[in-house]
């Protein structure tokens, strides 16, 4: 685990921009001519980089450039295996022609070391990170990457044919950025883990108000900043000294053909996805440090823990570094009782039954506001909600009691269907791998079904405040074979008519379903289109847009390592997820009027919903592989996704913390808003009558304002998008 730099030149005389071709390998390279001057101030650049990425690795730290000046690396370390100094990096390989910094853990390393040991290769270190230059030097690119099982973005320099290769894990759980810099001799491209490290490396950094109005920072490539760019899940960039960079992907989410018929029954699907399961879980615990449980009150922290109980208590295994004498600890938050968002009490009860200890973090108005701005800042992007800084603040408690490792549940409710957007597409067509259902054989009734699952779920999101927009456009879903889900990432989308005048006229008529539909590869467009179910399609498109921007990183990677701690989610381990996408339709959404489950005390998520109850059982099978994990009332319980408040009273401390950043001067040097618009929406956003949206709205400018200070982002003006 870390934070990763590296500057890499560009020769002039060669294409800068990125290309999806191969480079032409038969030209030699073309040498960088740097003095020891440079090659210094190369050093220092990336030293002051990394310190201001030091929180992800306060632990050791370390720099190395070539002596041609071409590839300049820097590594800042979380100690969590082999904590000597040998596991520091960057590492190199034992010829001196391979050098790499990797961020993240790779599962299932010491079969894979005994494998590469057998084979003559010989070790430096016991950490898993070295894999990346044992596996490469021994199968070489892309081939190795199809090894790596787990959460990790690297950059490695193989010397000997001048290539630079830059990858990210197959689901986006560790960041990977990029961008090019000009300078008065060389042009280069830098890559980090946060944009932020650039700050050092000669970026300055502007606006990209393009990606903000029509959402390409959370449905492609694009960031939040000019010219930042992502490196996408289970894809790799390229770079030689030719000054190519070339993207390819060497993986992605997959699905059954729609056509085909389930063999399987239903209880070895159960057990196999209750054995795919515990295996993930089981390779996660495996650290030198303390390992802990982040637990909520869902069905998914909680059937980790469960499973790490099972595991630590009849098989005897370590967590981290303890053995099974030691307790078992987990954190959870807590949210202000009354406000209808606190499951701290379930998430006791879960800890009590189980016999682990459990540790919570108080999260009221006061703490939400004092931690607000710092929450944006490690970001690196804004929210319309305070959910991201309620896990900033919880991830404090695991280390105040000595732990950088945790468990979590990201990745469930995307694999296994949870999410209450998920019904209407999986009622769009029958699920033919199970012809007999009633449901799969009454057309019917699932058009009602449907019908009335597209009006509850928009009904709710007015019901929870978010943004309104125009009335739906059908041909915003026919590229997606009318899949709807998008609708409801819109609904978070800050409506055009909210920013500045010329705002509004440059993107005029911008929808950003349009940009999540440019964004899907022709590949996966004909898929959905013709081979995968319709909840399938929803299940993908919403894992490469909100689950890898905005879910794996203001409520994952980002505010946790905001704080030097490592989560581990073992939902989004790529085995489990391909066994749980073999699965039928109908066992991630069981249709059973008889179990109808009433909304009655389920929470702000689900309060004023249909009366006659919800015929549906969300994540059906997981309920069923992890029921000997959970206690009684969790294995009954609707899903209530986790949510921080978003009504405050006016003069309290987060109206006053909104105030202090929100001024005038600060809203117009963003150069994208008009302070009236934000002026209005402090008059609306609080008290008992508050509209929700001018509060999302304020959330919103509050992270804007807060990078543009911290970060020094240039005022964006309409010259500079004339040409975009």
């Amino acid at each position: 685990m870390c934070g990763l730099t590296a500057s890499i030149a560009l020769d002039r005389s060669g294409p800068s921009r990125p290309t999806n071709q191969h480079p032409d390998e038969s030209a030699e390279p073309t040498p960088q001519r740097h003095n020891a001057k440079s090659l210094e101030d190369l050093r220092t650049k990336l030293d002051k980089s990394l310190e201001l990425i030091v929180h992800r690795g306060p632990d050791a730290k370390g720099v190395w450039v070539s002596h041609d000046g071409f590839v300049g690396l820097g590594h800042n370390r979380l100690s969590i295996n082999d904590l000597s100094p040998q596991g520091n990096q960057p590492m190199h390989s034992e010829n001196g022609l391979i050098h790499a910094v990797v961020n993240g853990e790779i599962y299932h390393y010491d079969a894979i070391r005994q494998t590469l040991r057998d084979s003559g290769y010989r070790f430096s270190s016991r950490s898993d990170s070295e894999l990346v230059v044992a596996l490469y030097q021994q199968y070489g690119a892309p081939e190795f990457l199809k090894h790596l099982r787990g959460e990790f973005a690297f950059v490695l320099y193989d010397e000997s044919c001048g290539k630079v290769m830059a990858a990210r894990d197959r689901f986006g759980v560790k960041p990977l950025f990029w961008t090019v810099v000009e300078g008065e001799d060389e042009a280069r491209v830098l890559i980090a883990s946060e944009a932020k490290a650039f700050l050092a490396l000669d970026w300055k950094p502007e606006w990209d108000v393009g990606a903000i109005v029509d959402g390409g920072w959370e449905y492609d490539d694009r960031s939040l900043f000019r010219g930042v760019r992502k490196v996408l899940p289970g894809h790799f960039m390229e770079l030689t000294v030719h000054g190519r960079v070339v993207h390819q992907q060497y993986w992605d989410i997959e699905y059954r053909d729609k056509r085909e018929v389930e063999i399987r029954s239903v209880d070895e699907m159960v057990l196999g996805v209750r054995e795919q399961l515990v295996e993930a879980v089981r390779l996660r615990l495996r650290a030198d440090v303390p390992v802990g449980i982040y637990l909520s009150g869902g069905i998914d922290s909680s059937i980790v823990a469960g499973i790490v109980t099972h595991l630590v208590r009849e098989e005897g295994l370590k967590l981290g570094n303890e053995d099974s004498t030691s307790r078992i600890r987990c954190f959870s938050i807590q949210f202000p009782e009354g406000s209808g968002y606190d499951e701290s009490d379930i998430a006791e009860r879960t800890a009590d039954w189980l016999g682990v200890q459990i540790f919570k973090k108080r999260m009221d108005e006061e703490t939400l506001a004092e931690y607000f701005a710092d929450s944006a800042y490690y970001c690196e992007h804004h929210s319309v909600d305070l959910n991201s800084v309620g896990k900033f603040g919880l991830s404090t408690l695991p280390r105040e009691h000595g732990f950088k490792v945790v468990l979590t549940g990201e990745g469930s409710d995307e694999h296994f269907g949870g999410y209450s957007f998920f019904p209407p597409d999986f009622l769009r067509e029958a699920d033919h791998s199970m012809p007999g259902l009633h449901l799969s054989k009454d057309a019917a009734l699932r058009e009602v079904l449907q019908k009335r699952a597209r009006r509850g779920i928009m009904d709710k999101m007015s019901r929870l405040g978010y943004f309104g927009h125009e009335v739906e456009e059908p041909s915003a879903f026919q590229p997606v074979n009318n899949v709807s889900m998008f609708d409801c990432n819109r609904a978070r989308q800050v409506p055009l008519g909210m920013f500045a005048t010329w705002v509004r006229q440059r993107w005029q008529g911008t929808d950003c379903r349009q940009t999540a539909s440019t964004a899907i590869s022709p590949e996966v467009m004909q898929k959905i289109s013709e081979k995968w179910h319709p909840l399938h399609s929803s299940q993908y498109l919403f894992c490469r847009s909100m689950l890898v921007n905005i879910l794996l990183s203001c409520l994952g990677d980002r505010t946790e390592m905001a704080h030097s701690i490592e989560a581990r989610p073992p939902f989004l381990d790529h085995v489990l997820s391909d066994y749980a996408n073999g699965l039928p339709p109908s066992l991630k959404i069981v249709y059973d009027p008889e179990k109808s489950v009433s909304s009655a005390g389920q929470g702000p998520w689900w309060a004023g919903a249909d009366a006659t109850g919800h015929p549906f059982s969300e994540k059906w099978i997981l309920r069923e592989a992890g029921k000997p994990f959970i206690t009684q009332e969790l294995y009954g319980r609707r899903k209530h996704p986790y949510t921080a408040p978003t009504r405050w009273p006016k003069g309290g401390p987060m109206h006053n913390k909104l105030r202090e950043i929100c001024t005038r001067n600060a809203v117009e040097g963003l150069g994208f808003l008009d302070y009236d618009v934000v002026e209005r929406a402090f008059e609306d956003g609080f008290g008992d009558i508050a509209e929700t949206p001018s509060m999302r709205f304020l959330f919103c400018v509050g992270a804007w304002v807060t990078l543009s200070e911290r970060f020094g982002v240039r005022r964006a003006v309409e010259e500079d998008f004339s040409g975009y």
